[in-house]
């Protein structure tokens, strides 16, 4: 797939007195995604692809709805601007025409309270509970998305009265003897940010611009999507070899359930990270799933993504959560590896209008 990916990349960027046809484009687009391409590589090359037809508004949410990155739905809307005048593409999709209509501007004001209060309150209704923590963690020396995984780390994550405790207990299919404690894991690592993010985002003193994004279905549930972005200093990054810190802005999309109001998902990217530091990028994406506890159903973290570039070096950890149960001090996990997260749970799918209720007969 990343051969293909990679030959579409140099065929769709090649001059061409011909130019690409918008199917071309998604379809390159489309085997991108799927051989996770990063989001700035995939926005460069469209840059240069020049069309032989029209790109409209529903082919590029037709995109977003593949999962394309916020780069390359920004290049995307270029590519449409620059190829409005060109005939339309043989096929192309049309906007249905029961789309979905934002909220009004004052039901925003109130969706987004209720999201706030949610978000400010999320610690103070999780219940406390023991979980497995599967971290698989890639590198690619080259930047290339070359990826390689250098380590599988299996860890005891229990959460009680608000406070998390991590318990390594293999790396690599290993048992762990010797009291190994996360933060001497080494490499890139990350913890905490599922409650931490929530709080930042939502907080009233950092003063977070929020907008209307679109709607959408994730997990099978009608979605909201805000974008927002924290212009305060909030996110803190570390490089361990320099032994130096730095705390940035960042941007991005929130995931609301329409009915609950309860974030699903927080993609983020960090903004004016200083030149002269080491890591040059920072990319965030959390999954939460509603989970059953002790026949209650919580809000709790499924998976989350964390991308970095120092230089060539690409840094990719992928973290998923397994097997919550109520906590209790005889608890523990099992050492059998748990099945992928489910590819449903995280996926988008367009937004559907709502089906009118059956009549009664």
């Amino acid at each position: 797939m990343r051969s293909l990916c990679l030959l579409l990349l140099l065929s769709l960027a090649a001059p061409s007195q011909s130019g690409r046809t918008v199917d071309e484009l998604v379809s390159f687009i489309r085997s991108a995604i799927q051989a996770k391409y990063d989001d700035k590589k995939i926005a460069d090359e469209v840059l240069k692809i020049k069309l032989v037809n029209r790109l409209d508004a529903a082919t590029v949410e037709q995109v977003q709805h593949m999962g394309a990155g916020q780069k390359t739905i920004a290049a995307l809307h270029k590519l449409a601007e620059a190829s409005a005048g060109l005939p339309a593409a043989a096929g192309a999709p049309k906007a249905a025409p029961t789309a979905l209509a934002p909220p009004d501007p004052a039901e925003l004001q109130q969706i987004l309270a209720a999201i706030r209060a949610n978000a400010l309150n999320y610690t103070e209704s999780l219940p406390n509970y023991i979980c497995t923590q599967v971290t698989k963690r890639h590198v690619d020396p080259t930047g290339t998305e070359s990826w390689r995984v250098a380590d599988t780390i299996m860890e005891q994550l229990s959460y009680v009265d608000q406070k998390e405790n991590y318990k390594v207990v293999m790396v690599n299919d290993h048992l762990v003897t010797n009291n190994l404690q996360h933060d001497q894991l080494g490499g890139a690592s990350s913890s905490g940010e599922f409650a931490s993010i929530l709080r930042t985002i939502f907080d009233p003193g950092t003063e977070t611009d929020f907008g209307w994004e679109r709607w959408t279905t994730l997990g099978g549930k009608r979605t909201y999507v805000f974008h927002f972005r924290v212009r305060q200093q909030r996110y803190s990054i570390h490089h361990e070899g320099s032994k130096r810190t730095v705390v940035t802005g960042f941007h991005g999309l929130i995931f609301a359930n329409r009915d609950t109001k309860m974030v699903m998902k927080v993609n983020l990217e960090c903004d004016d990270i200083p030149a002269d530091f080491p890591i040059q990028s920072v990319a965030l994406e959390l999954n939460y799933d509603t989970v059953e506890i002790s026949g209650q159903q919580f809000v709790l973290p499924l998976l989350s993504e964390v991308r970095s570039r120092e230089g060539k070096l690409l840094s990719w950890n992928e973290v998923s959560y397994h097997s919550y149960h109520k906590y209790s001090a005889d608890a523990s996990i099992s050492f059998e590896t748990p099945d992928a997260v489910p590819a449903d749970k995280l996926k988008e799918q367009p937004a559907q209008p709502d089906k009118p209720p059956a009549k009664k007969k």
